[in-house]
């Protein structure tokens, strides 16, 4: 590249960096040795690991599990372990991998580019299919705050012994927002510590559970390798699959990345920092499966071929574990809804977190942080202060909406995992950390296999529920322009639009 161009294409890159941060520079984590005069060797080679600095990237991929642990999955868990035993225990590890590798995806697209996928879907597609995918992902955020909301109060009401109704646990729970806008205004190391004390909170709580309701150890192990299914759980099976890719955590992924401060113009720093998001991000989901493993072997062992088995929820849940184990030093009651609380509060923070993220790119929104995050809470707050209110007296029907919730989120994915694939193959988006060959193929199969189960989920819920000529029809409209926008976005990604042509990725610069 000549020396004017490539000043002219500098600056360019500059001017857009400061524009569309998702951080502002006061705000990152400085890492060690980023500022340092380098030659042009040191612009591609790798630095040394290094303990420390992995610790300076420790944090968001411990942001980004909390969704692997919101009141959502915990239901699938306890439903999966009282309705299928420990037989799917092989099939909640493989869904956290594929979880992985879809969030590791996230990351490179975050660190390569230094943009987050909600910025870069609003220059990719026209103006109708951004606004679209804005809606479809805003959904996908409500839905889940609704459940995590609920999760929270939930464990509210259970922790004031029933004093406090379900829709004051609503209005308790969306006060964390200020926690977070405080919290937020010291620092992101700060609200990430926030998030570690929360994640560790539930695994002392449901490992509390563990140890009192002692499950088979041996079958414990045969449900981890052996791969067994049968008619009786496909249901449980879909559920934990459809869990582990939420649309919003995809986006938000994206954008914390960014919270550290890399120079992306140059390649070794940015192998650096994938390297280290990549280990941390495994750790922190290697934590959440074994959570999720605590709740499953918790409740196989406790009521796995009982005759309440079916009608086990979150509200019902820690009553059912009371009976059966009694008070004992401290009521396994209200183990449960502490390890329910911190789950619910984490996940509604970041679901608000991952608002301010969305909105803010696909709008090009340049709000201040406190309006950002009340409008976010206040889409999720409305809805399940409704939601509260009107299923306060009823857990069965509760249940219901619950699963509900579980196909409106799932019907999402598509519209996270597309573009993500889309962007992360292109080498004008990510020079030289586009993925290969292999990768590309195995994480379209991932997708795939995703987007088919929850589809298996959205007709089994929608053949037992619509009825009439008039509904049916509907229905079928949705359904054809719903995959009509699904092939059009595969079709899309196909193409190379003149816009990343014209400005080309940071990661593409010393290529």
């Amino acid at each position: 590249m000549p020396p004017q161009e490539d000043e002219q294409h500098q600056q360019l890159l500059a001017n857009r960096l400061l524009e569309e941060s998702a951080y502002e520079y006061s705000d990152k984590v400085h890492i060690i040795g980023v500022d340092e005069e380098t030659n042009d060797d040191d612009l591609i080679k790798t630095p040394p690991f290094s303990w420390k600095k992995l610790w300076a990237f420790t944090g968001p991929g411990f942001l980004m599990s909390i969704a692997f642990l919101d009141p959502g999955n915990l239901e699938g868990d306890l439903q999966a372990g009282a309705i299928a035993g420990y037989s799917l225990l092989w099939l909640l590890f493989w869904a956290t991998a594929m979880g992985l590798l879809v969030q590791l995806l996230a990351a490179r697209l975050g660190v390569a580019t230094s943009r987050h996928l909600a910025e870069l879907c609003r220059d990719e597609y026209p103006k109708w299919a951004r606004l679209l995918l804005w809606v479809m992902t805003e959904l996908a955020l409500i839905g889940a705050d609704i459940q995590e909301v609920i999760g929270s109060a939930i464990a509210i009401k259970i922790l004031s012994r029933g004093f406090l109704p379900l829709w004051s646990g609503v209005v308790i729970t969306a006060l964390d927002c200020f926690i977070f806008l405080f919290l937020e205004n010291y620092g992101v190391r700060k609200l990430e510590a926030l998030f570690a004390i929360l994640i560790a909170v539930m695994a002392v709580s449901f490992a509390w559970m563990f140890g009192e309701t002692k499950p088979n150890g041996v079958e414990l192990l045969v449900g981890m390798v052996v791969p067994k299914l049968s008619s009786n759980t496909i249901k449980q099976a879909v559920g934990i699959v459809g869990c582990v890719i939420m649309p919003h955590n995809v986006f938000l992924h994206s954008a914390l990345v960014q919270s550290r401060d890399i120079d992306n113009r140059k390649i070794g720093r940015v192998r650096e920092a994938l390297r280290y998001y990549s280990i941390e991000s495994t750790v922190a989901l290697a934590i959440s499966f074994i959570i999720n493993l605590f709740v499953t072997t918790v409740f196989a062992k406790s009521f796995y071929g009982s005759s309440i088995a079916n009608s086990i929820g979150l509200e019902n849940a820690g009553q059912y574990l009371q009976e059966k184990y009694g008070g004992g030093a401290f009521p396994i009651l209200y183990i449960w809804a502490i390890g329910l609380l911190a789950a619910g509060q984490s996940s509604t923070i970041t679901g608000t977190y991952a608002g301010q993220f969305i909105m803010g790119g696909f709008l090009h929104m340049r709000l201040k942080k406190w309006q950002r995050a009340l409008i976010t809470r206040s889409c999720a707050i409305f809805p399940t202060l409704i939601v509260a209110l009107a299923f306060d007296t009823s857990e069965k029907s509760l249940d219901v909406l619950n699963e509900w919730l579980n196909v409106l989120q799932s019907v999402q994915i598509p519209f996270a995992v597309i573009p993500l694939l889309c962007l992360v193959s292109r080498e004008e988006i990510m020079g030289v950390f586009k993925i290969g060959a292999t990768l590309k193929v195995i994480s379209w199969l991932v997708a795939a296999l995703v987007m088919l189960i929850n589809g298996y989920l959205l007709m089994d819920s929608l053949s037992s529920a619509v009825s009439g000529v008039l509904v049916t029809s509907v229905v079928v409209a949705f359904t054809c322009g719903y995959v009509a926008f699904i092939v059009y976005l595969i079709s899309r990604g196909i193409t190379t639009p003149n816009w990343f042509v014209k400005n080309k990725s940071i990661a593409s610069i010393d290529k």
